[in-house]
Parts: C-alpha cells; sequence; structure tokens
C-alpha cells in the first residue's frame, strides 16, 4: 500500500531581506504574501503591476522556494528581461535558475527536450513568418489548386487563417465560418490545406511559431510522463497580463498548475483590447470559476493619473456588465478637470489640439510628453495636414505609417497613374498586382507603354467637353493599356482587359475631378476583391480605404488631393529617419500602441459613434463592451491634463460625398457632465 506525502512548501520560519510592507501599499503587499493556492490579482492601470509581480517572486524565492521550481511568464521578450533584472535587483544576485521568459520562449525550451515525444527530432527549426508563407505556397502547388483569376487567398492570408485556428481552438471550418466567411467559398480548400500544412511541417521537422504553444500543449496532453515532470517542476507559476491570454495560453496554465493550483495571474480585465487577435476575454472573467476557492487580490490605487482624470475614467469603465468591481484611487493630489471639446468638424478640431499643444510646450511641458490618441490610423489625417502647415514637429507611433501602408500606396497609384500617365513607379506598382508579372516583365511594358500613349498624341487637348475628340481624349491611357495587351503574358489577359477597362472609368471626366470618387471606384472595380485574397486583415484595410475616400472629399481637385498626399508622406518619412533624434515631437499614436504607456496630456480624438465605438464593434455587445475598454485605455493614458474631443460634422462623409452631422459617442453621455469642462470652440 502506498501513499502520497505532501511537502509543504514553505518554510516555519524565514528570515525576510526585503521589508515588504514599507516596500508596498496595502493591497500589494496582500498580493505579494498571499499564501499558497490559485490567486488572481487585478491591477487597475498605473497602480504598480510590474512591481508586485515582481515583489511576488521575490517573496517565493525568500521563502524558500527553488527557484528553478518558479516559472513567470510573459508577453513579450523585454518585460521578461526587465522583470528578471527587477527580481535579480532586489535580492542581489542573478537568478539564472528561474524559468522566466514568454510563453513561446518557454514552449520552444521545453520542445528541444522532448520534441521527439511527439513525432519531431529536437533539432526542429522554428519557422519565421515568410519561411511558413513559402511551405504553405508549396501545399497549394502540391494540391493543384487553381489561383489565378480566383481570388484564392495568398499564404499570408492563408497563415493567419492556420495561426487563429491554432490559437483559438476552432476547428479552420468554424473560423471559415466566422471570421473568414468572405472566403466561405474556398472552406473546402482551405480546410484540406491546413492538413497539408501540418503534414508537410512535421515532415521538415520544422515548427512554425504557433506550434511551439500548440505542440507544447500537445506534448503535456498526450505524455504522462512529461506531463508529470512539469506540473511537479513548476511549484509556483506567474502570469503577466493575463487579460491578453488566448485559449491555448489558458490551457496551457491550466494543465501545468492541474495539481498544486499555485498559479498566480496578473492582469486588467478592463485594459483587455484584443479580441481582434485572438485574446479571450473569458480567461480573466472566469477565473475564479475555474479555480474555486480562489483568492481575488484588486490592485486601486493609481500613482499616474490626478483624482479629476481617474473620476472620468472610473465613470468611462462602469457601463460594462462584464467586469470586476473596482475603482481606481488617487495616490496623487489634484488637477484641472478633464476638457470636454466639442468641434465643428475635423479640420477645427486639428487646429485645436495644434493650438493647444504649443500653448502646452510654452507652458513648460515637453512636446514629447504630449500624445493624440485614436481609435484607428484615418481619424489622424486631417490632424497631420494641419500639423504639417503649421510646422509643428511630430512622430506616428501607430505602427506602419499610414500613407507607406501597402493597400493605401496601391489604391493611391491608380490616381497617380491618371493623373500623370509618365509615372513609372505607379505604372509598374499597378502592373505587379496584375497576375504572373514582375518586375522584368513590367519594365518591359512601361517601355511598351510610353511608346504607345506618346503615339496617340499630347497628353491634354483642348476639345470641347462633350465633343468626340473630348470622350477619346479621356480615355487615351485606357486605350494605350489596351494597345500594349499583345505583350502581356497569357496568365494575366483577363486582368491586363478588367484593369485597362478601370483606367477607363478613372479617366471619365466627371470622375477624374474627384479624388474620392476616383478611390471609390477602384475598390467598386475589384481592388475589393484583391484585398480578400491578399490581406487578412481585410475588412479593417477595406474600411481605411473608404475612409481615405471621405477623406479627399475636401480637396478642389485630384492634382491638390495628390499633393497634400504626397506632403504627409515626406514628413512620416522624415520622422522615421529622425526618430532617434533628441528634438522635441508630438506624439500621434493609436490607443492600442499605446497601451502600458504615459504622458503628461493627452487628446482623445474623433469620439463620435461610428468611429469610437466604431461602426462594425457596435453590432454586438461584446464588441461594444471592447471599445469602452479601449476607451478606458485611452483616458487613463493621462497623468496630468486630458482633452476628450468630437467633430460636430464630418466632411464629405459617406457615400454622397455630403457634409453629415455626427452623433457624439455613446461613450461620452455615460460620464457625468460635473466631470468635465467644458470647452466651446469660436
Amino acid at each position: 500500500m502506498s501513499r502520497e506525502y505532501v511537502l509543504k512548501p514553505y518554510q516555519p520560519e524565514v528570515r525576510l531581506e526585503i521589508d515588504y510592507a514599507r516596500e508596498l501599499n496595502p493591497q500589494q503587499l496582500a498580493a505579494v504574501t498571499a499564501p499558497p493556492g490559485p490567486a488572481l490579482v487585478i491591477a487597475g492601470a498605473g497602480s504598480g503591476k510590474t512591481r508586485t509581480l515582481t515583489y511576488r517572486v521575490a517573496y517565493l524565492l525568500e521563502q524558500g522556494i527553488p527557484a528553478d521550481r518558479i516559472l513567470l511568464l510573459t508577453f513579450t521578450n523585454k518585460a521578461a528581461g526587465e522583470m528578471m533584472r527587477r527580481i535579480g535587483d532586489l535580492l542581489g544576485h542573478e537568478l539564472r535558475a528561474l524559468w522566466g521568459g514568454t510563453f513561446h520562449s518557454i514552449g520552444a525550451r521545453i520542445l528541444r527536450q522532448h520534441a521527439d515525444r511527439i513525432g519531431y527530432r529536437t533539432d526542429f527549426t522554428i519557422l519565421d513568418r515568410d519561411d511558413a508563407q513559402d511551405l504553405i505556397k508549396a501545399c497549394v502547388t502540391d494540391a493543384g489548386i487553381e489561383t489565378k483569376g480566383t481570388h484564392f487567398p495568398k499564404p499570408a492570408v492563408l497563415n493567419e487563417i492556420f495561426s487563429m485556428t491554432a490559437n483559438t481552438h476552432k476547428s479552420t471550418g468554424e473560423l471559415m465560418e466566422g471570421q473568414f466567411s468572405y472566403l466561405s467559398q474556398f472552406a473546402g480548400p482551405i480546410v484540406d490545406l491546413a492538413g497539408r500544412y501540418t503534414a508537410r511541417k512535421r515532415a521538415t521537422n520544422a515548427m512554425d511559431f504557433d506550434d511551439l504553444l500548440a505542440l507544447w500543449l500537445k506534448l503535456l496532453q498526450d505524455d504522462a510522463e512529461v506531463r508529470e515532470q512539469y506540473q511537479r517542476r513548476f511549484q509556483f507559476i506567474l502570469v503577466d497580463e493575463y487579460q491578453d491570454t488566448n485559449q491555448l495560453q489558458s490551457d496551457l496554465v491550466d494543465l501545468l498548475a492541474e495539481k498544486h493550483h499555485n498559479v498566480t495571474v496578473v492582469g486588467d480585465d478592463a485594459q483587455s483590447i484584443y479580441a481582434w487577435r485572438g485574446a479571450n476575454f473569458a480567461n480573466i472573467l472566469e477565473f475564479p470559476r475555474r479555480y474555486p476557492g480562489a483568492n481575488v487580490f484588486k490592485i486601486e490605487t493609481n500613482y499616474r493619473s490626478t483624482p479629476q482624470i481617474l473620476a472620468v475614467a472610473n465613470a468611462a469603465i462602469a457601463a460594462n456588465l462584464r467586469q470586476f468591481a473596482k475603482e481606481l484611487a488617487p495616490a496623487r493630489p489634484p488637477g484641472v478637470k478633464p476638457a470636454l471639446v466639442a468641434c465643428q468638424d475635423a479640420g477645427q478640431q486639428a487646429a485645436f489640439i495644434a493650438q493647444r499643444a504649443l500653448e502646452l510646450r510654452d507652458e513648460g511641458v515637453s512636446l514629447n510628453q504630449v500624445a493624440v490618441l485614436y481609435r484607428s490610423h484615418f481619424h489622424a489625417l486631417e490632424l497631420q495636414l494641419e500639423l504639417t502647415r503649421q510646422q509643428i514637429p511630430f512622430s506616428i507611433t501607430s505602427g506602419l505609417r499610414f500613407f507607406e501602408q501597402a493597400h493605401i500606396k496601391d489604391a493611391t497609384a491608380y490616381l497617380k497613374f491618371v493623373a500623370n500617365p509618365r509615372d513609372e513607379i505607379s505604372f509598374k506598382r499597378l502592373v505587379q498586382l496584375q497576375p504572373g508579372i514582375a518586375a522584368k516583365g513590367a519594365d518591359k511594358l512601361f517601355q511598351s507603354f510610353q511608346i504607345k500613349i506618346q503615339n496617340d498624341g499630347p497628353l491634354k487637348t483642348e476639345a470641347a467637353p462633350h465633343s468626340e475628340a473630348s470622350q477619346h481624349s479621356s480615355c487615351r491611357i485606357a486605350t494605350a493599356l489596351q494597345a500594349c495587351s499583345k505583350a502581356v503574358p497569357k496568365k494575366a489577359v483577363v486582368a491586363w482587359a478588367q484593369f485597362a477597362a478601370t483606367i477607363s472609368q478613372l479617366e471619365d471626366p466627371i470622375v477624374r475631378k474627384s479624388a474620392a470618387k476616383m478611390l471609390r471606384l477602384v475598390m467598386d472595380a475589384g481592388y475589393d476583391d484583391y484585398l480578400k485574397e491578399t490581406f487578412a486583415n481585410y475588412a479593417r484595410r477595406l474600411e481605411e480605404l473608404q475612409q481615405l475616400a471621405e477623406f479627399a472629399y475636401q480637396f478642389g481637385s485630384v492634382e491638390e488631393f495628390l499633393t497634400q498626399l504626397a506632403l504627409l508622406t515626406n514628413v512620416e518619412a522624415e520622422d522615421d529617419a529622425g526618430a532617434e533624434g533628441d528634438a522635441e515631437k508630438l506624439k500621434l499614436s493609436t490607443i492600442h500602441q499605446a497601451k502600458g504607456l504615459e504622458f503628461d496630456a493627452v487628446f482623445v480624438i474623433m469620439l463620435c459613434d461610428g468611429l469610437f465605438p466604431s461602426k462594425r464593434s457596435m453590432e454586438s455587445s461584446e464588441g461594444e463592451e471592447e471599445e469602452r475598454r479601449l476607451f478606458y485605455v485611452a483616458l487613463t493614458r493621462a497623468k496630468n491634463e486630458l482633452y476628450i474631443s468630437y467633430p460636430l460634422i464630418r466632411a464629405g462623409y459617406g457615400s454622397t460625398g455630403m457634409d453629415s452631422m455626427q452623433s457624439p459617442s455613446r461613450f461620452l453621455s455615460e460620464i457625468p457632465r460635473d466631470l468635465l469642462n467644458e470647452w466651446n470652440l469660436r
């Protein structure tokens, strides 16, 4: 007869080197010194989340828990490195034995030791994104799928589908019915390709980034010996930014903690804003249900913002039904009330921000400590124009620069080419969008096209508006393109005819007068299909093109629009070149990119229903609640001053190009007016 004898993890008497009561506030101290067992730490914005987590690890080590029995999981290498450094500083020595790192790095470490148990060699290759797409392309070829002229999704889109399948624990079919329903006609072949891709990776002893988690979980699920080994090894598991975990990551944590339940997860449900990339909000919300008897600690003292800013933030998030109730409490003295600024239109909003930013600088606030935050890239277009006009330096930290994104450059290349048929760069960009035409072929076609267009007479005529000569001149670019069709590869013949037809429509005198109409025609004439097959985030890119068209309505001519576009693009390029310089620059950023940052003064702009919250998010209560959390994240970036603004009118809004009255964001009506100063512009 055998019995299990459990060793107590804590020593009865421990002499602590760190004075935790002095270093931490009471809420932090309670979480850091919690007894063994499951614990959920809800750490509000600016409350010292990282401090709490690092002191918890130090406390466990001082209690006598061996460093190699602790697992600390983070989302970025930077966060892991920072925490490991802080823990070492607290204890006065390095902790090489501590298992700390990102989910993927820990997964790779474990798979390197045990890959042979799941049919891999331990010297497996880890595929980067480009490698993975090349392998998927090979699978498409092997499957004999005809991709030309069918708008079958490209490898990058397929890779995203397979990645989301792994991280959400959904089948490829389920994902095709939901998030990628616009590709449903290809569901059968895509499901088949998923199987081929998995088999090909195994045959070539290769794993992609998602496999580092998926196969780690499979290893633990299928191999009782390995599972037992790591469940016993990791006596304590700590997880940072738990609100951002996906289903796969949550399952890994639950399985590793299955025996001892000594798992501490730290996060803020009110800052869960990444559902679009697979994060599962239910992981943090349902933690107490999955771990009955779990201690729930709330850390609500905010060291970042003034009481006035926190009052607005607390009111803003209160309307969410699915959340842990909490109230951020200020540690700082009072400041000024946040300002609510109603603007006539986006142009006036931009002028207000530019003027107020300069005033803040004169008041001693560095432009580096002033941020303008927005829901989507295109919300800042008018602001970029205004800052450029006033020569106010700014930097954009919204990921890839708006005008440098492929879909924006593609769409505007149509306008540039019609405006200037000698534009070699735009011609070649458009030509290489056609199937089977690469750089060398594009060069030959450009030479041929230039001969055809020159042989057809001068580029502009003085013919009467409705004369036969005018009709001929209005589509002379398309005529020259058609004359080049014999030099086009066979696989591109049909697409070339469509390309020429699109250019002909763009040359129509009525369409040619309006950049907005030209952009809308580009989308309707087939570029929408190209987006679907080329980009996994098709919906966002389409929305950005639609908004670019609305932005274009304010310009009197296509040439004026293209001129301003060139100026903005040049500013972005200069910003990239001098990003590391010492010059002060106003910060422009999407809210997603600004999460985790803080600024002395923050402007949150374009708070209109349909913009923020976005139109798509308003279709479901879950979507609207995530948008409200995004608004909360924006508000809590501000330390001293906060400005919330919206335009009353959108110029050229909608398909008609008419000005339209805007409804202030529903989020604004949820904030009591006595918490805000209402500024009237004149």
